[in-house]
């Protein structure tokens, strides 16, 4: 978790990792696309703040919730 902001939000790269990225940015939660945008409908994961037409993003707070949550399971 030390790779995410104190505050603020984070987008979808940063949690599930971008190996194109210079230098390439590790996964936080290691799920597909299609697996996280399951679990953001499904509840599993937390919903997306919109801060623009085209930028999509997650509060830093429920990340760590997650993770956190996640953590507690002994899922990863």
């Amino acid at each position: 978790m030390s790779t995410l902001p104190a505050a603020g939000f984070v987008r979808l790269s940063q949690i599930l990792g971008d190996p194109r990225a210079t230098p390439p940015t590790a996964a936080l939660i290691p799920v597909g696309k299609s697996t996280w945008w399951e679990g953001v409908r499904t509840g599993r994961f937390p919903k997306p703040v919109k801060l623009g037409p085209r930028t999509t993003a997650w509060r830093v707070e429920d990340i760590r919730a997650l993770l956190d949550r996640l953590g507690r399971q002994g899922v990863a």
